[in-house]
């Protein structure tokens, strides 16, 4: 039995297999356990393995190359297009490993340990910062009830705890009120210690501190985009790099009518979200900005957060021509 394609069909406890021959013909259907992985697959002969890009897809993704398999990753919305009908594991190994093989198409990188390690720390901040977000909405919430309205903004906690001090929660609500006000002091040092860790490994990768240079990029949006695209010339162009985060207008296009709407929001939220504070921040701050002629021309015609999102486009393309050609940053002179 040769086989030169596997369809891995990834889940928790049991994977399911789907294999075909040089000819194209079945040659392996089968079911495996978690541990049975290593052990079936370091006994094949090399051959080329297609996986789902979801959970836990880029470890085993590494632990199948380390036998001497191509293992390639596509994104999982591409590979339903080739289930044939109904939708169970055996049809979802079948369609993976007929996808695997189409010349067009399109693959994600696998990640190393260490880029995941870095996405660790950035998807913990962003779990924290939400849990403070909503202690200080229920916060502002409950004390609304009494009449203490103050503004929104993680800035304007101190005038909210200073209200406790009043008589106008009573003492019931008062003692609850406290409890929750105590959770934000060590959700900031968790907050705070996670970005120290951020910013050092930013210092310890010169790619990273490359990307902080542009206007609008620090040392966190740096260090995300450099843990989750590790080889940026998978993306044929800066455009293809904006699509992938969903920061280009979304198509319906017919007839030889070129209809644009607006950005898709497909791809990766996390950095696309980043990108457009960045770009608000950005707008506000840099001079470069402000004296930037084509900033100026939108800003004359468009709402201040839609000129935000097209920087945002603008500099995802700037990422990735320094990413893709190792070029760095340099200061567009002001028209």
């Amino acid at each position: 039995m040769q086989i030169s394609t596997i369809g891995v069909d990834l889940a928790k406890h049991v994977f399911q297999l789907h294999g075909v021959g040089p000819d194209g013909s079945v040659v392996l259907r089968r079911k495996l356990r978690r541990a049975q992985m290593l052990i079936f697959f370091g006994s094949l002969p090399p051959c080329l393995i297609g996986m789902e890009a979801c959970a836990t897809a880029h470890h085993w993704a590494r632990e199948l190359r380390a036998f001497g398999h191509v293992v390639r990753l596509m994104p999982a919305h591409y590979v339903r297009a080739y289930v044939k009908r109904g939708k169970n594991d055996a049809a979802d190994a079948e369609a993976i490993c007929e996808a695997v093989t189409r010349p067009t198409m399109r693959f994600v990188a696998i990640k190393s340990k260490e880029q995941q390690g870095v996405l660790v720390m950035h998807r913990a901040r962003d779990l924290l910062v939400r849990q403070r977000t909503q202690l200080v909405n229920a916060l502002r919430g409950l004390m609304a009830e009494f009449g203490i309205s103050e503004p929104q903004g993680i800035r304007h906690v101190g005038r909210l705890r200073a209200h406790l001090d009043e008589d106008v929660v009573p003492q019931t609500g008062r003692d609850v009120l406290e409890l929750l006000v105590d959770q934000l002091d060590p959700l900031e040092k968790q907050i705070t210690a996670i970005e120290g860790k951020i910013r050092e490994w930013h210092r310890a990768n010169p790619i990273s501190q490359r990307l902080a240079k542009i206007p609008g990029v620090g040392p966190l949006i740096a260090t995300a985009v450099v843990a989750t695209v590790g080889d940026a010339s998978l993306f044929r162009s800066g455009r293809e790099f904006a699509a992938w985060l969903g920061l280009t207008p979304r198509q319906r296009s017919t007839g030889g009518k070129q209809r644009l709407g607006r950005i898709t929001h497909q791809g990766d939220a996390y950095i696309r979200r980043l990108l457009i504070i960045g770009a608000q921040s950005a707008l506000q701050c840099s001079r470069e900005m402000k004296e930037n002629a084509w900033v100026r021309g939108l800003l004359g015609r468009c709402a201040r957060l839609k000129v935000a999102v097209a920087l945002a486009n603008k500099t995802a393309r700037i990422v990735w021509a320094l990413m893709a050609k190792g070029d760095s940053y340099r200061r567009a002179s002001a028209v």
